[in-house]
């Protein structure tokens, strides 16, 4: 069975959904920067005997986002679905940062996910199709986190862009966006925030759904 991919696999919402995923019989595939996130969040998912496959790479880091795929497709083949669930959450009023500031957040809130689609999506679409979902967030911009509103809506305007450009070809691209603080036990629970990401990637193609907002 074709994998589930998860970059930016972290304790919250992407061990979350790599266990949702997992739960359906996917392999899992889990991406992320640092190698001791990569290994507690791998002992929350799957069994002993199908452990996922772990690969550290920054999503900042072009070369080795690509890297980390190509790895995935070799070892497990093509996704079925891929979740860019990397985001740099800081609080910065406006001029806080600096330019450089500004644009390392926009490199791991934005461009990270067009490198990931750009890469993995001509595949996917050539295999018969699949889903490519982001986590969104910030729907109203708020100023104590501009390069975070910033990112989120840009996240929104790719994701746009990209189910108008491989909605055709079979890739369903969504996002969830997420208007709150992440926390276990709360209206916003990882758990429940992943049942989002199921429903996207099983919606039939008639039905497929641009956005779903978790309040």
């Amino acid at each position: 069975m074709p994998p589930v991919v998860v970059i930016g696999a972290g304790r919250g919402i992407g061990a979350a959904v790599a266990r949702r995923f997992a739960r359906q019989g996917l392999p899992v595939a889990l991406i992320a920067r640092s190698a001791t996130t990569l290994q507690a969040v791998a002992a929350t998912v799957g069994s002993p005997g199908a452990p996922p496959l772990c690969l550290a790479a920054d999503a900042a880091d072009d070369t080795a986002l690509r890297r980390a795929l190509d790895t995935v497709t070799a070892t497990l083949g093509v996704p079925e679905a891929v979740v860019y669930n990397a985001a740099i959450i800081q609080r910065d009023n406006p001029g806080d940062l600096p330019v450089q500031g500004h644009l390392q957040a926009w490199a791991v809130n934005v461009i990270g996910a067009l490198t990931a689609a750009a890469h993995i999506l001509p595949d996917m679409a050539r295999a018969g199709g699949g889903s490519f979902l982001a986590t969104g967030g910030m729907p109203d911009p708020e100023p104590r986190y501009t390069s975070l509103s910033l990112g989120k809506a840009g996240l929104r305007a790719l994701v746009s862009l990209l189910a108008s450009h491989y909605g055709p070809d079979g890739v369903h691209v969504a996002t969830v966006t997420v208007a709150g603080t992440v926390a276990p036990g709360t209206a916003f629970d990882p758990d429940d925030i992943a049942e989002h990401y199921w429903q996207l990637h099983s919606q039939p193609r008639g039905h497929w759904q641009l956005e779903i907002i978790h309040r």
